[in-house]
């Protein structure tokens, strides 16, 4: 029994190992130069406003109201057909744009975030999450600044006009307000409008919270009497060095997920690895771009209606890497009509902000099959940090906590293990006179029937050993997709060399260390496994060390200070029942 639960858990991180390495989304190929942003000279660049309307407009038509610009004969201003006539006969009068004078920037603070939006075109050119750091240690922006000044930016507008689209996006809007705006208290509205002598006029509206990282967007386009259904882009995001990382290797397996798709439909989240980028249809509850920490969503959860998310992924030349490239992925908001207003969330994954807007949205936090389990391990771990405030020692205390739970069921394992090697030689001699009858002789079932009797004579249960063991796994495994997702820990400083507990160690000394201890620990568990099985299992520990080499330091943390626990636990247990038996060499 003993054997086939060892087996089993060394199959189990195989398998977790395995997952990492060949089943999580693997990194992007490099595109050829010529397809990169900014690196064709003769096309557009992926990315850009140009290739995006392009695009728009060669695969799938932008809805517009009933009245839709091009009725009557493709009639692109709307106007009555006499009009059109005398315009035809006579040079065309140029086209009026009211609007500001100068290029400003508007700046929006809030608690958390601050957003930088410009009048050329009513865009969103930063947006800056005051608690999280780059790699630099700077407050981090989400808005790629890598793309190139004629990248879509955040809230560009396309219609089925490639010129009018390209007025929408390059003229100089008048804004609501003189200068930067303090959100820090309660909610402030931007407006930015323009009009046009040939009778386009476009208001964008935007709407920030004091707390948090949502958007309340609303826009209204006109063309003469008619209103506009332009398709919102939000341009390639995010802007999180994730984008940056190099590819895997086997021994760095790439646990950490680029930009894809995400879209929430039928009360489940579906991912969509980048390569496999398309277009999705349907009342979305919540849609848009996610990488391991952060995302950028609609949110459709208050009446959701029918809506179309164009996906395309962006491959970006990293600087001083020029056979490298950074992989974004850029989408955009097709409704069937025009739309009062939209919301977005454009921010962390954060279990307890995600849960404040929608209980829903928490799901596009990856935990796996373990998050009934994993979700209350990280309120645990938050409740300790409330109390030792640093994530490093919150995640020792949490771990202490969670074998003094569990020393119960590991100290009566350890008591019917020593109690079955107790029984080993018994058992042997049991075999070894059946070994000559063949697994299907008749014969052959007395050695169970014997064998039973003896457990019985004995006072043992065979299951007693392995039943509390696999209790305790799917503690660690919990423990583990927490710990790899949680944007708790992401940049977190513990002490000493490991300044971000969501990074591998860069000195590699705890993984050295914790395959030290889980030596130790193999080496003193009592056992009734032969000697071949006994080598196998003394290489677990090497195995062990080496897959920990490419985890988050905060996990290994946990299996290191969780192998020590096991080795104190195992002293006080020999010194209650006695140590162990010396083991069968044969």
């Amino acid at each position: 029994m003993e054997r086939r639960v060892l087996i089993a858990i060394t199959l189990s991180f195989l398998v977790l190992f395995l997952f990492q390495r060949f089943v999580m989304p693997p990194a992007s190929a490099p595109q050829p130069p010529g397809a990169t942003a900014g690196q064709a000279p003769a096309a557009p660049a992926p990315g850009s406003m140009a290739a995006i309307t392009q695009s728009s407009n060669q695969s799938a038509p932008v809805a517009v109201a009933p009245a839709a610009v091009g009725a009557g004969g493709g009639n692109p201003s709307g106007l009555p057909a006499a009009q059109m006539g005398n315009a035809s006969s006579a040079a065309p009068a140029p086209i009026l744009t009211v609007g500001e004078s100068t290029d400003r920037e508007i700046v929006v603070e809030t608690t958390t975030v601050r957003a930088t939006f410009t009048n050329r075109g009513g865009h969103l050119l930063h947006w800056v999450l005051k608690e999280y750091r780059n790699d630099n240690g700077e407050p981090l922006d989400l808005v790629p600044q890598s793309m190139g000044a004629d990248a879509v930016k955040p809230f560009s507008l396309v219609v089925d006009d490639p010129a009018i689209t390209e007025r929408i996006n390059s003229a100089v809007y008048r804004v609501s307000v003189p200068g930067p705006v303090d959100a820090t208290a309660m909610p402030q509205t931007l407006t930015f409008d323009m009009t046009a002598s040939d009778g386009l006029s476009v208001t964008k509206t935007f709407t920030v919270e004091p707390r948090g990282y949502l958007v309340t967007f609303s826009t209204v386009v006109q063309l003469g009497q008619t209103r506009l259904n332009p398709v919102i882009h939000w341009g390639p995001g995010l802007g999180d060095e994730i984008a940056h990382r190099p590819p895997s290797s086997f021994f760095s397996p790439n646990s950490i997920v680029p930009a894809q798709p995400m879209i929430y439909k039928d009360g489940s989240v579906e991912r969509v690895p980048h390569t496999a980028a398309g277009s999705q249809e349907g009342p979305f509850r919540y849609a848009g771009a996610s990488d391991h920490y952060f995302a950028s969503l609609l949110l459709n959860d208050e009446s959701p209606v029918p809506v179309r998310i164009d996906y395309a992924p962006v491959n970006v030349p990293i600087p001083n890497e020029p056979a490298r490239f950074a992989t974004y992925m850029t989408y955009s908001v097709r409704y069937q009509a025009p739309q009062e207003k939209s919301r977005f969330f454009f921010g962390p994954k954060s279990f307890d902000d995600l849960k404040a807007i929608d209980g829903e949205l928490t799901r596009s936090i990856h935990f796996g099959m373990f998050s009934w389990l994993a979700v209350p391990l990280l309120g645990a771990l938050q409740w300790v940090h409330g109390f030792v405030g640093n994530w490093g020692w919150a995640i020792v205390v949490l771990t202490i906590l969670i074998n003094l739970a569990m020393f119960p069921l590991r100290h009566k394992s350890v008591v019917s293990m020593k109690k079955m090697q107790e029984l080993q030689p018994q058992m042997k001699a049991i075999q070894d006179r059946y070994a000559k009858y063949k697994i299907t002789d008749p014969e052959r079932q007395k050695m169970n029937t014997e064998v039973m009797e003896l457990y019985k004579t004995k006072g043992v249960n065979p299951a007693s050993g392995c039943v509390p063991m696999l209790l305790t796994m799917p503690f660690l495994f919990a423990f583990y997709a927490m710990l790899s997702v949680a944007i708790e820990i992401r940049g977190a400083h513990f002490f000493g060399w490991i300044h971000n507990l969501s990074a591998p160690d860069p000195l590699f000394i705890t993984p050295v260390l914790m395959g030290v201890a889980q030596f130790w620990q193999t080496k003193m568990t009592p056992t009734t496994a032969d000697p071949a099985q006994q080598k196998i299992m003394m290489f677990m520990p090497i195995m062990f060390t080496f897959m920990s080499l490419s985890f988050p330091s905060g996990l290994v943390i946990y299996w290191l200070v969780s192998t020590v626990w096991t080795i104190g636990q195992q002293y006080a247990t020999n010194y209650l029942i006695g140590a162990p038996a010396r083991r069968i060499a044969k």
